[in-house]
Parts: structure tokens; C-alpha cells; sequence
């Protein structure tokens, strides 16, 4: 049966693309290649504990914030989100010593002013240079065109930023340590570190009982709108017929759908492979996709904890033990950067399971491409026993007791990431963003071919936010930019 569009990827993404698609009317169809949905939503579950991949918070939920509009309109706002504390909802450990994050812009500023008094004003002045990003991605919707792409804040880096507006290093080190798995670098542009930081400053929630909510939620109301969501179909191939794609081959020649239009919430260098032979995908389009840098991976740690031994602490803690926040990737780095997210407990005051999150490259297990989940050998093994052991050993510095706590551990590799999502070089936040390269790094929703779009974080913004805002872009290319603004009530 012939489909009006079919969604190739069930992440966030591809999801958010289907559900927007099937309230107008559309009769939508998303193919997902695993056995669960979800991408980087997806949990899995030990001894009766939920553990987390790839979502661990999000930020600006509450009512006039800037997620609020968005999960309202899909449907989110029921799951069981967790605010953090207000106080301290993300902890910066520069080491050895700790400065608490507050939401709300104020107590943000008057709160890290305790710790660096002579800074108050730089801080301030931080504090509205985010609130003025954040607040520019929705007043974009209200005029005739999105054009984001235009703002300064772009083609403005966030170390530029930093350098110019804070004169204190440590300071510094501090305001960009909660930017952990965005990659900082000096190619990452303000308009990306502004829009993420500022929705947390807003406000920062957890979800109990994990982040496959939001994927199972969505896929209930695709379903009940009259949309289609399979699992297991994985696909080999578009066809092409003059100019347009006209079906999804799935596994190998199983089945195929068709569609009048298609998204794709893949890494725009593998649907380049689905299309390989067409001649709307010049070569160098194909090139300027295939070269474009990935931003780093992450490791990893899941502990499952004995009972009643580590209470939940309602914050994130991000610990280093290096000023050089910069180059947290490069191997002289190793061992000195952690993000600790605690999973908020069914009952009681103690948590049975904590996430360790550290960067990894795709280079340390780029060798065991193409083998078997289960199945990549020995070496495999002792590198990610090496790799937890060294993330449990900065954790246990600042977490009392931990090492004892532990009943068991799992671990995952950017490699795990690429295997289950698909994901390139298992990229934590896809392609990575390059303010002196924006055409190169920002890509658009539509594709060489006019009836093929893309979504997901490889296009435009990175995060939830970034996500939401860009399948509003993608299913803009078939409902038109009104109905959008309609709909979400921009």
C-alpha cells in the first residue's frame, strides 16, 4: 500500500517528522531498522533496572519556556518528567573544587557570582547574551521565512564568546563544563552552545523510567492518527525514477514502500548510499557530506548499585580534572572528564543505577567495525574494562562509597551507538558544526532530490530542541511554513 510519506529512521527525529505529518492529515509510514524504536531514546532493562543510552535531561520544559510549546503539541508533557533541583541542577567539579548552576537566570548569575564576585557584571552580561539567543530561535517563526541561518551568532564561535565576555579562566572552564558532550572545540558556534545552555539555565528535568517514554509515547498516537511504524525494516536502497524518489527498498528486496515524499532521519552520508547511481546527487554534494567531520563519540559506564547504598542526588555532576576543556577529546585527556546522571529511583531516597559518560573517538574502536554486537573479542573486552575502570575511579573521588556499591557493569562504545542507531563513526551529536564552515556543517532539510528530505540532529541544531525544531523544518517542506506556525502557535 502506497504511503503519502515514508519516515526512514525512528529516532527523535524521524518520530517527531511522523507524528507532525500524520495530525495533518497524511497517512505516514516510519521504517525503523532495529527491533526497538527510538535511536538514542531507546533504554534497555537489567535485573528489573532501566537504563538510559543516549537521554539523560532536558532543558526548558516549564510552562513560557522554550520546550514547553513544543512537547505540549506532541504530546509529552504527561510522562513522568522529574525537575531538578532549582539550587544545583548541574554541579561543575574543576579540580577537586565545586560551583552549583541555578535555574533561572538570576539566581544563575547571583549564585556563580559567591564563587567569582569580581566577575558579577562579565556574568550578567553572559547570562543576557544567552537569554537573547534563546529567545531569537522562536521569534524567527513569526516572521515570513525561518531564517536563524542569518543570525551573527553562527558564524561567532563559543570560545570567541567566552574569551571576550569572561576574564577569568577558571570561570571559563566553569560556564563551559556542562557542554560536555557537545564537543567543545573552537569550531563550535555560539547560536548551538547559547540555545543548549540557556534551556537549562530555564529549567532541567529528568524522566523516571527512562527516555523510551517519549519514543513510545510518540509511536502511540502516529498510530492512532492512522500512521504506520515498523521495526526491522532496514533500508538498502531508494529508487529513483526522473528526479524523484519514488520507493523505500527495504532488506535487501523484502519489501518496498512507496510515497510521494521522503525523510530521512539517517546521517546524510548514508542516505547518499541508498542513492548511489543517481544523477541529481552530484559528486560534489556526495563529497561535501562524505568529508564532513563527525563530532566525538561517548563511553559509556551503566552501574547497577546494591540496594539503600548511594542516595539519588537530584543533579548531574560534571567533573574534571583538567582546565583544558577545550581538547577534552585528545588522548592526553583521558580519564579527566565524566558527566554522573543518576536515574531517579522508583520509591526511596537511593538510586540503583548511575550512568558514567566520558568522550570517546571513533579511532579507538574503529577496528572492530562490522563485527557482531557480543562478538568483537578479547581486545574489545579489556579496552572498555579499562576505560569503566578509569570512570568509576574519577566518580568514586566525589561519590562516597560507589566502588563498594557496585553490583554489576555494562559499558557501550561509539561503536555500540553506530551499531544500534546507525549513527556514523557513532557520532554523539552528528555531523559537528563549524562556524567558519556553515554551508560545509549546516546542512538544509532538503535534499538535491525535491520530493527527499532530511531531520535529525545531523541537520541544523544539535539536542532535543535542536531536533524539534528542525522536523518543524523537515514536514515544512511538505505542509508549508503556515501551517507549521499554525499548528505549534507561533
Amino acid at each position: 500500500m502506497k504511503h503519502d510519506v515514508v519516515i526512514i529512521g525512528g529516532g527523535l527525529g524521524g518520530l517527531l517528522c511522523a507524528y507532525i505529518l500524520a495530525k495533518s492529515g497524511r497517512y505516514v509510514c516510519v521504517l525503523e531498522q532495529n527491533q526497538a524504536i527510538g535511536g538514542c531514546l531507546q533504554s534497555f532493562k537489567r535485573n528489573n533496572l532501566t537504563f538510559d543510552t543516549g537521554f539523560h535531561y532536558i532543558g526548558g520544559l516549564e510552562e513560557g519556556q522554550s520546550l514547553h510549546n513544543l512537547f505540549r503539541y506532541f504530546n509529552l508533557l504527561h510522562l513522568p518528567w522529574q525537575k531538578l533541583d532549582t539550587d544545583c541542577f548541574d554541579e561543575i567539579i574543576l579540580q577537586g573544587k565545586k560551583y552549583q548552576f541555578a535555574n533561572g537566570h538570576e539566581r544563575f548569575v547571583e549564585t556563580l557570582s559567591q564563587a567569582f564576585p569580581h566577575q558579577k557584571e562579565n556574568l550578567q552580561q553572559y547570562s543576557r547574551k544567552l537569554q537573547e539567543i534563546g529567545s531569537s530561535l522562536f521569534d524567527n517563526f513569526k516572521g515570513k521565512a525561518f531564517d536563524f541561518y542569518e543570525s551573527p551568532y553562527f558564524t561567532q564561535s563559543a570560545k570567541e564568546f567566552l574569551d571576550t565576555t569572561i576574564d577569568d579562566e577558571n570561570l571559563k572552564c566553569v560556564l563551559a563544563g556542562a557542554s560536555l558532550k557537545m564537543q567543545l572545540d573552537e569550531h563550535l558556534p555560539l547560536y548551538i552552545y547559547a540555545q543548549i545552555n540557556n534551556s537549562f539555565i530555564e529549567s532541567a528535568w529528568r524522566i523516571k523510567g527512562g527516555g523510551m517514554q517519549i519514543a513510545e509515547s510518540l509511536v502511540n498516537d502516529i498510530r492512532k492518527m492512522g500512521g504506520d511504524v515498523f521495526c526491522k525494516q532496514k533500508v538498502t536502497q531508494l529508487v529513483e525514477e526522473n528526479g524523484v524518489v519514488k520507493r523505500a527498498i527495504v532488506n535487501h528486496g523484502e519489501a518496498d514502500f512507496e510515497a510521494d515524499f521522503f525523510i530521512s532521519d539517517a546521517h546524510p552520508a548514508r542516505t547518499n548510499e541508498w542513492l548511489e547511481g543517481s544523477k541529481s546527487i552530484r559528486n560534489i554534494y556526495r563529497n561535501r557530506i562524505k568529508n564532513a567531520p563527525n563530532s566525538f563519540g561517548i563511553f559509556t559506564t551503566h552501574l547497577q548499585l546494591k540496594e539503600g547504598r548511594i542516595p539519588y542526588r537530584n543533579c548531574n555532576h560534571y567533573i574534571y580534572e583538567t582546565n583544558d576543556l577545550w581538547h577534552i577529546s585528545e588522548s592526553k585527556n583521558e580519564g579527566k572528564s565524566l558527566l554522573v546522571n543518576y536515574q531517579v529511583p522508583q520509591t526511596g531516597e537511593y538510586t540503583r543505577n548511575i550512568d558514567l559518560l566520558t568522550p570517546m573517538s571513533w579511532e579507538e574502536v574503529k577496528q572492530w567495525e562490522g563485527t557482531a554486537i557480543g562478538q568483537r573479542g578479547d581486545d574489545y573486552q579489556t579496552l572498555k574494562k579499562e576505560k569503566a575502570a578509569l570512570c568509576i575511579a574519577l566518580a568514586a573521588k566525589h561519590i562516597p562509597g560507589i566502588e563498594e556499591a557496585i553490583e554489576k557493569v555494562y559499558t557501550s562504545t561509539p561503536l555500540t551507538y553506530h551499531d544500534y542507531t546507525g549513527t556514523q563513526c557513532g557520532a554523539a551529536y552528528g555531523i559537528q558544526k563549524d562556524h567558519n564552515r556553515l554551508l560545509q556543517t549546516i546542512l538544509p532539510t532538503q535534499t538535491p532530490i525535491k520530493n527527499l528530505f532530511q531531520t535529525g540532529q545531523n541537520i541544523n541544531l544539535h539536542g532535543i530542541l535542536g531536533v524539534s525544531i528542525t522536523a518543524l523544518l523537515s514536514c515544512a517542506e511538505i505542509t508549508g511554513m503556515d501551517w507549521i506556525k499554525g499548528e505549534i502557535g507561533f
